[in-house]
């Protein structure tokens, strides 16, 4: 006999994965993904849903914190879930929380993002940060003068793109063209030559943040001229740019107003569950 969806119970997992061990999050014929993964684990513990998350991730891109809408039968209880779904999880993927929040959607619930892209801009590439973090001198894509790349001109850039403005030179097509705030684009050193570029913004269509790390890249490389990445910030024109390798983005946080957040500013802080190795460290 099938169940009324009204009386299952709404719950928010949040979740970790590398990437590189998935095709991306949504489901696909060619596996394995996130989703595909998460809702075989779910089905072994008998909560056979469908997942919503608080937006899709490409293939190859990390998350330290995704957010995923999940239905419990009435009965279950968050605190059962967390204890039973980890031992069934696939390599590269984890669970820190389940909570029970109200009036709450994992996606239309959001109320902005955070990516951290890491790069190396010097120094030798170290074993526990290549696969997750670009080595810049080394790019291919920026045709031999990626060690003519300085932090201080990539954070000049950085900063002129913040601001609000559609960013349709920085996406694909098939996202909606319509404003978006970038709040902050910085870039942190991380010490041995490992530096890490922090965008926070209200939305982020697909590839931006690939674009606009590989664009400044590009134009800090003197591969493409200033101006070009000036007139493409302001009016949206087009530039033959470089879009970043996914390996080195990473989902960092998903925000939510104070009155539906499902997790404490102390859990966002210290995660429970999450590994503390790279590429999730600090």
């Amino acid at each position: 006999m099938l169940t009324s969806t009204s009386k299952r119970i709404p719950v928010a997992l949040w979740i970790w994965y590398r990437g590189g061990n998935f095709r991306g999050f949504q489901r696909q014929t060619e596996g394995p993904t996130v989703q595909e993964a998460l809702e075989t684990a779910l089905r072994a513990v008998g909560v056979p849903a469908s997942v919503m998350p608080s937006g899709r991730t490409d293939r190859g891109v990390h998350a330290r914190m995704q957010v995923v809408s999940v239905r419990l039968e009435a009965g279950d209880s968050p605190e059962s879930l967390a204890r039973r779904l980890p031992e069934h999880l696939t390599p590269g993927l984890g669970l820190c929380l389940v909570r029970r929040p109200q009036g709450f959607h994992a996606q239309w619930s959001a109320s902005g993002k955070a990516y951290r892209y890491r790069l190396r801009l010097g120094g030798p590439q170290t074993e526990d940060w290549a696969p997750y973090s670009l080595d810049v001198p080394g790019e291919p894509g920026l045709l031999g003068r990626g060690n003519t790349v300085t932090p201080e001109r990539v954070a000049e850039l950085l900063a002129r793109a913040q601001g609000t403005r559609d960013f349709i030179a920085f996406h694909e097509k098939s996202s909606p063209q319509k404003p978006r705030t970038l709040e902050s684009a910085t870039l942190h050193e991380r010490g041995g030559g490992l530096y890490e570029v922090r965008l926070v913004g209200d939305g982020f269509a697909r590839y931006q943040v690939r674009y606009l790390v590989g664009g400044a890249l590009k134009v800090a490389a003197g591969l493409l001229p200033e101006e070009a990445w000036h007139a493409a910030l302001e009016t949206g024109a087009a530039m033959e740019g470089f879009k970043a390798p996914a390996h080195g983005l990473m989902l960092w946080e998903v925000h939510y107003p104070p009155k539906v957040d499902p997790f404490t500013a102390p859990e966002r802080l210290q995660p429970p569950g999450l590994p503390p190795e790279s590429p999730f460290s600090e």
